[in-house]
């Protein structure tokens, strides 16, 4: 027992003196400023930041640890977490929104002193920051111009950047899962960029590894809402939704619910 507690002492010390390394993708909080609330979700709010001198888009995660998330989806936030860092930190292609940097914490994140700011940046949390492209989502785009369509040399070029990026993607075997207008970001020339690599992995050897119903409704491949064993395809249907969502400016079958859409697409 003696030797156990001075085996304990000295591994404590140890970890004292060595912090554990920083991972290669973590970056200075105190590098990073925030500004406003550009957008929220279910699980965190992305704001306007600057880091470096560069305009940035932060994302912030809350880690559900305030009593009102269970253990399982505290753990489940961790590892969307971990996964998205994990894929989008390699990523370098035009078409693909630039990753800058993540944290596992937000303890020294410059927070500006507005009650909202304050009121809404979660006590634990966690960070993912990119490039701030200004132009939003594609769907708010196709939304805005949901009227008048848009013209057909538009309609190719976000075709060509959204493939483009797919094509990149799948050439470093990594499956998006999650293709949709939402998470397609524009900058300033229009230019399309894929983001968020939440539910993103690596593409397994055996497809029968990748099984299980993730990504969107009304954008998931048949296989995907069976809950059969899918590959890099089902990105590959789900471009084929955004495609008619761009040239349409709505999505296919706007009669019918995402559910009604998906039980037909399985079953015919």
């Amino acid at each position: 027992i003696q030797l156990e507690k001075h085996l304990s002492r000295v591994w404590s010390r140890n970890i004292e003196k060595n912090p554990k390394p920083k991972e290669e993708w973590e970056i200075e909080l105190a590098k990073l400023e925030m500004s406003n609330v550009i957008a929220r979700g279910a699980y965190g709010i992305v704001y306007k930041g600057i880091y470096d001198g560069q305009d940035v888009a932060v994302k912030v995660l809350d880690w559900g640890e305030d009593g009102y998330a269970t253990t399982a989806e505290t753990s489940a936030l961790r590892a969307s977490f971990r996964q998205e860092v994990g894929v989008w930190h390699k990523l370098n292609h035009p078409n693909v929104t630039k990753f800058v940097g993540a944290s596992m914490g937000t303890t020294n994140l410059k927070i500006p002193s507005s009650a909202e700011m304050e009121n809404s940046l979660p006590q634990r949390a966690c960070c993912v920051v990119v490039e701030y492209l200004p132009g939003g989502t594609l769907k708010q785009y196709l939304f805005r111009n949901r009227r008048r369509k848009l013209a057909i040399r538009v309609v190719v070029q976000l075709a060509l950047d959204l493939s483009r990026g797919l094509s990149y993607l799948h050439s470093e075997r990594i499956v998006h899962r999650d293709v949709k207008t939402e998470n397609m970001l524009l900058d300033y020339q229009r230019n399309l960029k894929i983001a968020d690599f939440g539910v993103a992995r690596v593409e397994a050897q055996n497809p029968k590894d990748m099984t299980g119903e993730t990504g969107t409704l009304g954008y998931m491949a048949p296989e995907v809402l069976d809950g059969k064993p899918y590959n890099r395809r089902c990105d590959v249907y789900s471009f084929g939704i955004c495609l008619w969502e761009i040239y349409c400016c709505a999505m296919p079958y706007p009669d019918l619910s995402f559910a009604d859409v998906s039980s037909a697409v399985v079953r015919q």
